[in-house]
């Protein structure tokens, strides 16, 4: 069953563009370059709909996987610390793409189960502002993308789900304007 899911995972990528821009073993994020779905208001300003964003997609098979007790201090720590370098090996690399679009801001919408309980705060720490995120189609669309998320833990990280349900899972946006994203982490930081 977990072959299945690694191969819909898959495909899903490949018909999503999301690539692999980086050979770093250590690096855990994948990219796909998008568009806003809605107009973004952001403390630099406002995206429009449509406007160009670049996606950080989790590298599921490089995420660490968490000890037999579940997630402790020291693997939040190294999972902090891979996502802060990944952030900076992207800005790098988005830096020396000539022919990349002209990116106005980097997030999308992600599940906060991912990250623990302190998601909100650590992704706000990371230079990420977030708002409330509704599924276009509602609470239906939202089931849908937690079970998918929920089968990815159970394929990649499977002690990830201790004491998690699918129901349990909360969605948000998470935006670093572009300016914010390579002052954080662009060649000049």
């Amino acid at each position: 069953m977990r072959a299945l899911v690694r191969l819909v995972d898959r495909l899903l990528r490949r018909r999503m563009g999301v690539f692999e821009f980086c050979t770093d073993p250590e690096c855990i994020l994948r990219l796909e370059f998008s568009t806003a779905p809605h107009k973004l208001i952001l403390s630099s300003g406002e995206v429009p709909k449509g406007a160009p964003t670049l996606v950080p997609h989790l590298w599921n098979e490089r995420v660490p996987k968490m000890g037999p007790d579940g997630a402790d201090l020291a693997w939040a720590v190294r999972l902090g610390r891979l996502y802060r370098d990944s952030l900076r090996k992207a800005a790098h690399w988005l830096v020396a793409q000539s022919d990349a679009p002209e990116v106005r801001a980097v997030g999308g919408a992600t599940a906060l189960i991912l990250l623990g309980e302190g998601s909100l705060r650590s992704l706000q720490r990371l230079g990420y502002e977030v708002f409330p995120y509704q599924n276009p189609l509602g609470r239906f669309g939202e089931f849908w993308q937690n079970l998918y998320t929920w089968v990815l833990m159970w394929t990649f990280n499977p002690t990830s789900l201790r004491g998690k349900s699918i129901g349990g899972m909360r969605r948000a946006e998470a935006w670093i304007p572009i300016e914010e994203f390579l002052r954080r982490y662009g060649p000049k930081a």
